[in-house]
């Protein structure tokens, strides 16, 4: 079955990353995939403007299912693959963060961006860690996000943590989601799939 999936895929996406890891916890191993270079514009190319008139990374298809949007596709993988993690589905509101609040600085280009935009964005940034960090808390030490199990939640929310390390945020500022991040880096499915350096 997984012989008949396609990924077109950008590393350091958590978009991309976390369709492959929606994989990857699925057991759909041995998909074909395209890694694509977002510096090199590969991702605009035929082949994938094809499939994704947007251009744009994920491109998943899997038959004659072609699903653009990160979500989408692993709500696809969640109905259609029974096997692997499981999704409660009340977790799919813990999900609802935006990738943009975190992801300013990349996606809009220096001279593009506004000072308060920026001060918005940061300020915001902070209110949603605040927000996870109280999630987290009250779900207890050792939880996941959506409770004690593994879901489709932390599938799609654990790439965009991911990157709270590396967006220097100050561990004493979200302890818990630090605590959460370490808990899962070691996780076969987040090692298989992490974006290459």
């Amino acid at each position: 079955m997984a012989q008949s999936m396609l990924l077109y895929w950008g590393s350091g996406s958590p978009p991309c990353w976390r369709v492959m890891l929606a994989l990857e916890e699925k057991q759909l191993q041995g998909y074909k995939h395209k890694h694509l270079s977002f510096d090199k514009n590969e991702h605009k190319c035929a082949e994938v403007q094809a499939l994704n008139p947007r251009a744009q990374l994920p491109t998943f298809k899997h038959g004659d299912i072609v699903v653009n949007e990160s979500f989408a596709a692993c709500l696809y993988l969640e109905v259609k693959h029974t096997r692997g993690v499981a999704c409660d589905r009340g977790a799919w509101r813990v999900t609802e963060g935006r990738d943009d609040v975190a992801f300013y600085e990349w996606y809009v280009p220096e001279g593009e961006r506004h000072d308060s935009a920026l001060k918005r964005n940061k300020e915001s940034l902070i209110a949603e860690l605040k927000l996870w960090e109280g999630y987290l808390e009250k779900m207890g030490n050792g939880s996941y996000l959506a409770g004690k199990n593994f879901t489709m939640a932390d599938v799609v929310c654990f790439p965009v943590i991911a990157y709270f390390p590396r967006l220097h945020c100050p561990p004493e500022r979200c302890p818990r989601l630090m605590e959460y991040y370490q808990m899962l880096k070691d996780r076969p499915s987040v090692k298989a799939s992490w974006p290459l350096e």
